[in-house]
């Protein structure tokens, strides 16, 4: 496996760190959070902020995998949001860390390959011409000023190779095997202005297993459309994480709304043996 800190990435690090902590106000500063604790996990805690209910109010999940029909998507599987080189690392690392979340994506790819199950990439890159938008949400505005996920522009691949925007070197194994299905980007949060919802549904998919960064943004809007458009979708809890911010832990706000709104929510471990099952 590959050291990604020997990568050369692009932009110099020591003025990202800086760059990043003036701009968020807390560098590395995060808010205190308990260990992950959630149906299914080996490692479960009897405390902490994202135990679940004892006595859960919501009916239980009756989702089951079913061959042919499932895709393990991956929205944002790059050295921006999963790497200590990434200008996030500040405000999600020790969610990334919390959570295992660099190695439970992997184990998810390896089982969906080992399984001949489809695989999708939703990727985010913004290109020069993105910069010139008009108006911008808080996360949009954040994004662009600390130069998230910048390529040169769409058909221009320079210095891409092992950039901050390029794919993490433990899962270019499974994404450049020629058979995974890599989208065009997505430029906010959800999937609606690119192609993944027209991929799956070119390849019979009606069941998506949902994993990624980062777990309140793009990974939470993808669940939303892809549940509108009439897909089955389980999220992944411990293979996504989020920042930590004085504004909130990201985590827990979109742990809550997994909850409420997908079709099922499973731990890597669940999630490795019912694809293993198929």
């Amino acid at each position: 496996m590959c050291d990604i800190h020997d990568h050369h990435h692009p932009r110099d690090r020591e003025p990202r760190v800086n760059r990043r902590q003036a701009l968020l106000g807390v560098g590395a500063t995060t808010l205190a959070a308990g260990a992950v604790s959630l149906p299914g996990d080996a490692r479960a805690e009897t405390a902490g902020p994202y135990v679940p209910p004892a006595e859960p109010a919501l009916p239980p999940s009756d989702m089951v995998l079913t061959k042919g029909r499932v895709a393990l998507v991956v929205t944002d599987p790059q050295i921006d949001f999963l790497s200590p080189d990434g200008v996030t690392w500040g405000v999600v690392g020790e969610s990334v860390t919390e959570h295992d979340t660099v190695a439970n994506i992997g184990r998810l790819f390896r089982a969906a390959k080992a399984a001949d199950l489809v695989v999708a990439v939703s990727p985010h890159y913004y290109y020069p011409t993105d910069k010139g938008w008009k108006f911008e949400g808080a996360l949009e505005k954040l994004m662009h000023a600390i130069g998230m996920f910048d390529r040169k522009g769409p058909t221009d691949l320079e210095g891409f190779e092992n950039s901050d925007a390029d794919f993490m070197p433990e899962y270019k194994e499974f994404i450049h095997d020629g058979k995974t299905i890599v989208t065009s980007p997505h430029k906010v949060y959800g999937p609606e202005q690119n192609d993944l919802a027209l991929q799956l549904r070119k390849h019979g998919v009606d069941q998506v297993i949902l994993v990624g960064m980062s777990a309140n943004l793009c990974v939470e809007a993808h669940m939303r459309e892809l549940l509108e458009m009439g897909f089955e979708v389980a999220i992944v809890s411990d293979a996504t994480a989020a920042a930590k911010l004085p504004e909130g832990d990201g985590y827990l706000a979109a742990l809550i709304n997994f909850r409420y709104i997908a079709n099922a929510l499973w731990t890597t471990e669940e999630t490795v043996q019912r694809i293993g099952a198929l």
